[in-house]
Order: C-alpha cells, then sequence, then structure tokens
C-alpha cells in the first residue's frame, strides 16, 4: 500500500528504517543491507528525501547525542570502526519536519498490518502450537528475543522469510525456535532463557501446546 502511495520500494523501506529509529544515524551502504536495495537506489531516494528535508546528512553522529546501528548491541554483532569525521557522511531522520508527526502515525499503522500479515504467512512454514511476539515487537529491550516459536517448522523456509520481514521493517529480528518436547523440558526445569521470554511483555498470538501431545 506505502509502495503505491510514495511511488518506491526503496524509499517506503528507508522511511521505515528512519522513522522507528530517530535516534540512529546510517551511512550508505548500511542503509543498504538493511533496506536491501542497490547503492544507486539508496542514493537516490537519500537526495529525494533529503530535499524534502525529512532527513539529514551529519558527518559526527556521536557529537549529536545518535547512535551508529542500533542493533548492533543487541544482536551482539561487532559494529564496524567508524571512520573520521570527513570520511563517511551519515544520515538520520530530520525530527522536525512539520510532517514527522503525521508520517509516523502513518507508517506505525502499516507496521501492524505487515506484522499481522507475516503472522499469516508464518503459517507456511509448518505446524506452530505456540507463537509469541516480544522485544522489538513490544519494546521490551531486556528479552533475549523477539520471537518465540515452538512447533515443527522447516527452518530453510523459515530463515528468508524473517529476513524478508526484517528488510520490510527495518529492524534486525532475533528469533527462537522449539519443539513442544523441549518447550515442555524447558519450562519443567524452569530454563531461566524461557522464563525470561515468558515473563516479559509479550503479545501471544496463538497457543495450542497444552492440545499437542509431547
Amino acid at each position: 500500500m506505502l509502495e503505491q502511495l510514495f511511488g518506491s520500494k526503496t524509499r517506503v523501506r528507508l522511511l521505515r528504517l528512519f522513522l522507528h529509529n530517530p535516534k540512529e544515524a546510517y551511512f550508505v551502504r548500511e542503509l543498504t543491507r538493511r533496506v536491501g536495495a542497490q547503492i544507486n537506489a539508496v542514493r537516490t531516494e537519500l537526495k529525494n528525501l533529503q530535499d524534502m528535508e525529512l532527513v539529514v546528512e551529519v558527518d559526527d553522529p556521536e557529537s549529536e547525542g545518535l547512535s551508529f546501528d542500533g542493533d548492533g548491541a543487541k544482536t551482539g554483532k561487532e559494529r564496524p570502526k567508524r571512520q573520521s569525521s570527513g570520511q563517511r557522511k551519515y544520515f538520520r531522520l530530520n525530527a522536525d519536519s512539520l510532517v514527522y508527526p503525521e508520517l509516523l502515525a502513518l507508517f506505525t499503522k502499516s507496521r501492524v498490518l505487515m506484522e499481522k500479515d507475516f503472522v499469516r504467512r508464518l503459517a507456511s512454514v509448518g505446524s506452530i502450537s505456540y507463537l509469541v511476539l516480544t522485544g522489538t515487537f513490544t519494546g521490551e529491550k531486556e528479552s533475549p528475543t523477539d520471537m518465540l516459536i515452538v512447533g515443527r517448522v522447516k527452518r530453510e523456509r523459515l530463515a528468508p522469510m524473517i529476513r524478508s520481514f526484517e528488510k520490510e521493517i527495518g529492524k534486525e529480528v532475533n528469533y527462537t525456535v522449539m519443539t513442544p518436547q523441549e518447550f515442555r523440558y524447558r519450562k519443567d526445569v524452569t530454563d531461566r532463557f524461557l522464563y525470561s521470554i515468558l515473563e516479559s511483555k509479550k503479545l501471544t498470538v496463538i497457543d495450542t501446546i497444552s492440545e499437542v501431545s509431547g
């Protein structure tokens, strides 16, 4: 829907990334990875967004109190070394834009619809008896994962589906898969990892675990 409204999938993905990460600054190649687009397309759309005063260029994100890559700390991935000012340009959202509140509301509603569609598509990867969303989906920063899937799933189909969804929402999604037997065992032994998920703020999408025989 938003692609038709804005006329460019790359523009929509960039806007979504910036809008949902207002305190982050990104360099061009990082943006190409995050939104899954060619570097020339990203540069073109960044110029368009700058012309519309929705995105601004910064030389030194740290001097403005911005983070380099908000997901780096959560995923444990090593952040690339920052180059000195003048060697690399960074881009951030212009939260002072007059249309920022309206755009944020629009993209927030769109993300809710995307998440619902994603959950619906998850049914194609196997038999899921328990599915909860937490972490990035609920704003629960302390959760060790964003999604817990319990069931018998085809992991070779699940992984690319999640990677595609990450590019759509502009966020990395950590997910955990367990069989029903493993879930019950971990629950019985009061597994710390599992209970940190169960006790966190979460959205339960599917819960038929008690109906599935071990």
